[in-house]
């Protein structure tokens, strides 16, 4: 089951909590005891917060973005990055987890307004780049 983003800017916090396969308010809480708190807007737009609560649950990520070549390219686990724009110079971005289990590819996508937040409509997204996670034991 996919956790979903309780708030506008919580995707990233969600994806962590897809993850590690935690609550999102549990994820959150961590994430606001670190000071990263929901109305910051760099939560989409800077990678270091998602990096700071993935790091705190000792899953190791890393250490840069990859730029997205492919589906089939995509390591088993990733953090994505999708629905691209720039506002006042600066670079926005929704946080998605792509998975491949058994072979079969699908994201998770905390969006609330989304009938499945399984998908497989890879035609549809747009991803710019990615962070492979490397080991995920919480």
């Amino acid at each position: 089951m996919t956790i979903v983003q309780e708030d506008i800017t919580g995707c990233g916090i969600a994806s962590v909590a897809n993850i590690v396969e935690l609550p999102y308010k549990t994820v959150m809480d961590k994430a606001n005891s670190l000071g990263i708190f929901v109305d910051d807007e760099a939560l989409f737009s800077d990678t270091k917060y998602v990096r700071k609560v993935l790091r705190e649950y000792n899953i190791q990520i890393s250490i840069t973005e990859t730029p997205f070549k492919s589906w089939k390219s995509l390591p088993d686990l990733a953090l994505l990055s999708i629905k691209h724009y720039t506002e006042n110079n600066r670079h926005y971005w929704h946080w998605v987890v792509f998975k491949r289990e058994q072979g079969n590819p699908f994201v998770l996508d905390s969006a609330a307004y989304l009938k499945n937040n399984e998908r497989t409509d890879f035609n549809a997204m747009k991803p710019e780049w990615y962070i492979e996670v490397l080991k995920a034991t919480v």
